[in-house]
């Protein structure tokens, strides 16, 4: 397998763990996002998004980082990241689903550099927006794990799917200096998860293009 990916785009690094925590070799092959390298024709005719990750296995070519996930759920079933029960898979889901479809598309590249050079919003008045959105979406998230419990990990005691998301989302308010005293329990379940080389090794500053 192969995977295009930048070192610190989340949705790439929500697929390195399901990668590592599968145990599933792959060849890196870097996409530089703010050199606009994913703009690049070349890489238009992998992924007509224009977005990080792409994941090449043989001739087959996928994106979107949990269409990604659910398929090497379901080709390479062992570990697995959903559990049986279908209740807790569809729990497992939603809280997926919370990071990747309600938090982070408000405070991705494309949205920060649309804010800065179409809106003309200066570098304090887009780290206000990023927090904000942070603060409001890590609270939900928060709530939610509370509402139900979680186990060592988001949805049990295995590292799974939801955990794959809430993880580059925590780096992501960090890199930011976001506050997290807020959200014990979700931390609690971070720093469990940054305690597997799984997650440990698909970290940003552990790729080999970061800079």
């Amino acid at each position: 397998m192969k995977l295009y990916t930048f070192f610190r785009s989340s949705a790439a690094f929500r697929v390195r763990i399901a990668l590592n925590l599968k145990g599933i070799a792959y060849e890196p092959s870097f996409v530089h996002l703010p050199k606009g390298e994913h703009r690049k024709p070349e890489y238009a005719s992998l992924n007509p998004q224009g977005l990080v990750p792409t994941l090449e296995d043989g001739a087959r070519l996928l994106t979107q980082s949990l269409a990604i996930i659910e398929y090497l759920e379901e080709t390479h079933p062992n570990p697995p990241l959903l559990p049986k029960d279908p209740f807790a898979r569809a729990r497992a889901r939603s809280l997926a689903l919370l990071v990747a479809c309600e938090i982070h598309p408000l405070n991705n590249l494309r949205t920060l550099t649309h804010l800065k050079k179409v809106l003309g919003q200066s570098e304090e008045q887009v780290n206000t927006w990023y927090r904000h959105w942070i603060a409001d979406g890590l609270a939900k998230l928060e709530a939610d794990l509370k509402r139900l419990g979680t186990g060592r990990y988001s949805q049990g005691d295995a590292p799974g799917i939801a955990d794959c998301c809430l993880v580059p989302q925590v780096f992501n308010a960090q890199r930011y200096k976001c506050d997290l005293a807020p959200y014990p329990t979700l931390m609690r379940v971070f720093d469990a998860c940054m305690q597997l080389e799984a997650f440990d090794l698909a970290q940003p500053g552990k790729q080999p293009d970061a800079e």
